[in-house]
């Protein structure tokens, strides 16, 4: 109803206006006529003169008079008139719109909402927000309160899942190295260090890598391959020989080998083919040449 009136004294300013202009321009028109009929007839450069600028009043009066004929019409002033009754069924298309920026949304707010108080709910864990419209009413919403520390930057539950199978076994910097070659950033959309996995495992309470959860039991390939005095190549090749069995639990993280299958026999195997010449020692060569 308020936004109703100030349209309506807008539109009645704007004829006043409109009405005054008229009536200036009939004045002029007025007074641009009784200046050409009291001009000398024999002077004919000045009455000239005069004429146009009668002319000319009496066109602006006319203009005057159109714009006022038209912005007083039945239909301009019914299509010109905001229909206010449906406002509350398009707010939610006019706040979505792609053309709306933020600071009309914005503006729109300050044009509903008169103010807003917060109060704490301990027991629920909710904020309680008690919102005071403009009109007078008043409504009440509840808001999950966040926990501490916790933000719209979440990491992804992928990698969270990835840093709690393999924290107990890797480093922070293989598991960063790991969570970046599965292209899984951060919840801010950054790469991933080993100072950012400890900051995730510290608030999540996962348990990070230590030697003394390890016992021994599982190996990484390059522990792997000192043990057996090899190369990285040749503990990579066993494996993917399917020689020596080894667990990667996503693709592209690091193998990880039982310490125990290092000495099952055919690793031992292996190992003694790889090392074995390639011609027998003991075995007669067989001759070049037949003795016919």
């Amino acid at each position: 109803m308020e936004a109703e009136r100030l349209c309506s004294e807008a539109r009645a300013e704007r004829h006043r206006m409109m009405a005054l202009d008229l009536q200036q321009a009939e004045y002029e028109a007025s007074l641009a006529e009784r200046r050409y009929a009291a001009c000398d007839p024999d002077n004919r450069l000045i009455a000239a003169t005069l004429e146009k600028n009668w002319e000319a009043t009496m066109r602006r009066v006319e203009a005057c008079r159109t714009r006022l004929s038209i912005e007083t019409s039945p239909d301009m002033s019914a299509a010109e008139l905001p229909d206010f009754t449906g406002v509350a069924e398009d707010l939610h298309a006019a706040w979505e719109a792609p053309g709306t920026s933020m600071r009309t949304r914005q503006r729109l707010v300050r044009a509903l909402i008169r103010d807003i108080i917060a109060d704490v709910d301990d027991e629920a864990r909710e904020v309680v927000l008690t919102i005071h419209w403009q009109g007078g009413q008043h409504s009440q919403l509840r808001v999950k309160k966040p926990k501490t520390g916790e933000h719209g930057c979440k990491t992804s539950d992928d990698a969270l899942a990835v840093i709690r199978s393999m924290a107990g076994r890797w480093t922070d910097e293989h598991i960063a190295a790991s969570l970046n070659r599965m292209g899984l950033p951060t919840g801010q959309g950054k790469t991933w260090t080993a100072h950012r996995v400890s900051s995730i495992r510290r608030v999540n309470d996962i348990h990070g890598y230590r030697s003394a959860d390890k016992e021994g039991a599982w190996l990484t390939m390059t522990e792997a391959a000192k043990k057996l005095s090899v190369t990285n190549h040749v503990i990579r090749r066993l494996i993917q020989d399917k020689i020596l069995p080894a667990e990667q639990l996503v693709r592209g993280a690091p193998y990880q080998i039982r310490d125990a299958d290092l000495d099952g026999e055919a690793v031992r195997n292996a190992l003694q083919r790889k090392k074995r010449p390639c011609r027998d020692v003991g075995q007669s060569p067989l001759p070049m040449f037949s003795e016919t």
